[in-house]
């Protein structure tokens, strides 16, 4: 991930099972694949993969799928997740360490016909470099999924769940202190999508995720598999439909650069 993340990495890890993580995980899952079918196989680079929950899911549909990560420790987990894998689907994955910034000194230009960056931009103090590197990297018709904090909902939270301190400085800017501890930032719609329309990337699709579970407790545990599935399924609607995904605590942009 980045620096910033790791002091917060053992909350993350600790948190996976959780039901948070899970509507997260989930229904970005569901969103990506309705842009990366199984067909044509895509050479992917999945930016931040952690412990590699999209990018195993992406492998086991065919693609060719390449993890940069920082932490040894979330790519130890992911190696541990792929021995559970048939063979042909963890040999399609290519795990490597390094940081996010120096994307574009380890890969060359155009090399990947989609790139992943969920749960990034948030932890970078300024996010231009990063989207520099993105835009050199992906291929001339290529894809690009952000996952970044909705900085338009910022209040939303704090709002519900009864803190006001909270609330009016969430109205003051776009930093706040994140749910592992970690201060971080978030980014609005209108302008992250123009900055990506100043590299030649567009954006024909965006998404809501966590919607209404946003305020379960950080340890609020799986709940049985109908409710569960209840809960996606409203959660996978209301990220598509508007108002409804405006006040999403996360935004899914996909985006595509220009040919």
């Amino acid at each position: 991930m980045s620096v910033p993340f790791a002091a917060g990495e053992e909350q993350w890890r600790a948190g996976l099972a959780t039901l948070r993580q899970a509507v997260r995980q989930e229904v970005v899952a569901r969103q990506l694949a309705g842009h990366l079918p199984a067909l044509p196989p895509r050479r992917v680079l999945d930016i931040g993969c952690g412990q590699g929950t999209q990018a195993v899911l992406l492998a086991r549909r065919g693609h060719s799928v390449t993890g940069l990560d920082s932490s040894a420790q979330l790519l130890d987990d992911f190696r541990a997740a792929l021995t559970a894998e048939p063979a042909e689907v963890a040999d399609r994955v290519h795990l490597v360490q390094g940081e996010a910034e120096a994307v574009a000194d380890l890969f060359p230009p155009s090399s990947f016909d989609a790139v992943l960056c969920q749960g990034v931009l948030m932890y970078l103090p300024d996010p231009d470099p990063l989207l520099d590197a993105i835009a050199k990297i992906v291929a001339p018709g290529g894809m690009v999924s952000l996952l970044v904090r909705n900085g338009d909902a910022l209040a939303m939270r704090p709002g519900l769940l009864g803190d006001w301190n909270s609330v009016g400085k969430a109205f003051d800017g776009v930093a706040y202190v994140n749910r592992i501890g970690v201060r971080a930032r978030a980014d609005r719609l209108e302008e992250l999508t123009a900055a990506l329309t100043r590299r030649h990337i567009s954006v024909p699709q965006w998404y809501g995720v966590r919607v209404f579970t946003d305020t379960a407790p950080s340890d609020a545990p799986l709940p049985d598999a109908t409710t569960l599935n209840a809960i996606l399924r409203v959660e996978e609607q209301a990220g598509r439909t508007d108002p409804y995904r405006h006040v999403a605590a996360l935004l899914h942009l996909i985006a595509v650069r220009d040919n």
